[in-house]
């Protein structure tokens, strides 16, 4: 039976410490331990794996195509850190010694993070109105919010025909937290209790939603599971849209992604870099000059950024910056994706938008 990850080994790694308790034992439960010996190559330059290898002992020689080399030993600072984690990879990792190391699957690490980084913001409140379940008209509430402002409304009127009612009781569970996400809902009439549980297994309350607001979209966005749970307070109605059409009408309008010249340009321009990775990640590794907001800070902080600006965002893979710009643009912000993340961005370029930023 292969070794699996010690949990104490994988609280010292850059990002996976940020795990919350849950996401980080089933991550330790599925990486198993890996050997190689002095002189063996752990991956190469040019490679397009979709790995994430982190040293748990010994030393390896990271090898660039000009012949630099840099040596990663356990108990530094580096190697606390993905080894070379850009997509090609940039240099050649070959083992001075004999090494012990994971290799994590770099998607269901962020997927991880991903949920984990938006727990309590699963819930989007369209409205600063409290409403009642008498009280004013849902349809004009969801119109009037800054999230449709961008959608043609030939997609809007789509929406409303695709739209599914759906009655629901006092005490029903709409969505639970660790499910799949399926649909993006809207409270007809009726009102609802968003929970999560804590680490210890207690219940707690994020917000309490009445008719006009919506919630689901982030787990759609990212594709990752829900982070709290809905049940209602009240009998009630929803009007739910499927992930497919949620897509189509409403993400696909709402979500702009440009190619690394693209946004090199933008920056240019005046537009701001926005890293949503972890405050660790950033230090790690990151754009110069770019602005760290970690996505489950962004609920919070959003105020703070310039409305006035243009916003570049990424992060290693493009999941956690899809679900951010989505939250962004829905509170007014023009906000794009850097496609593909930073793994997609071969270093000679990022150096160049170094360049330009310095």
């Amino acid at each position: 039976m292969p070794e699996t990850a010690d949990p104490l080994v994988l609280k010292e790694l850059v990002p996976p410490a940020a795990l919350g308790t849950e996401s980080f034992r089933q991550l330790a439960r599925q990486v198993p331990i890996e050997t190689l010996p002095a002189g063996g190559t752990l991956f190469r330059a040019g490679d397009q794996d979709r790995r994430t290898y982190y040293l748990l002992s010994g030393e390896v020689a990271l090898l660039g195509e000009d012949g630099s080399q840099t040596v990663v030993r356990v108990g530094t600072e580096p190697a606390r850190h993905p080894l070379s984690n850009q997509r090609p990879r940039q240099h050649t990792a070959r083992a001075r010694t004999a090494i012990r190391y994971l290799g994590l699957d770099s998607d269901l690490l962020d997927i991880y993070l991903t949920w984990n980084q938006l727990a309590g913001i699963e819930v989007n409140e369209l409205s600063t109105d409290e409403g009642t379940e008498t009280g004013g008209d849902w349809m004009t509430r969801i119109l009037q919010s800054k999230a449709f402002v961008r959608i043609p409304p030939a997609n809007i009127q789509r929406m409303f025909m695709r739209l599914e009612e759906v009655g629901v009781r006092a005490g029903e569970t709409v969505i639970r937290q660790g499910e799949q996400g399926d649909y993006y809902f809207i409270i007809s009439r009726g009102r609802c209790r968003v929970t999560r549980s804590s680490a210890s297994g207690r219940q707690v309350t994020l917000a309490e939603l009445g008719p006009g607001d919506s919630f689901g979209e982030e787990a759609l966005i990212s594709e990752a599971k829900r982070n709290a749970t809905v049940t209602m307070l009240t009998d009630g109605v929803l009007m739910r849209l499927s992930k497919a059409d949620f897509d189509e009408l409403l993400r696909a309008p709402m979500q702009k992604e440009v190619e690394f010249e693209a946004a090199r340009a933008m920056v240019r321009d005046g537009a701001v870099l926005l890293d949503v990775r972890l405050e660790s990640e950033h230090r790690g590794g990151s754009i110069r000059g770019s602005l760290n907001l970690p996505i489950y800070m962004l609920r919070l902080k959003a105020d703070s950024l310039d409305p006035g600006r243009r916003y570049v965002v990424y992060c290693d893979t493009g999941r956690r910056s899809s679900a951010a710009a989505y939250l962004l643009t829905e509170r007014g912000f023009e906000a794009y994706v850097l496609r593909g993340g930073l793994l997609s961005v071969h270093q000679a370029r990022a150096d160049a938008l170094q360049r330009d930023e310095g």
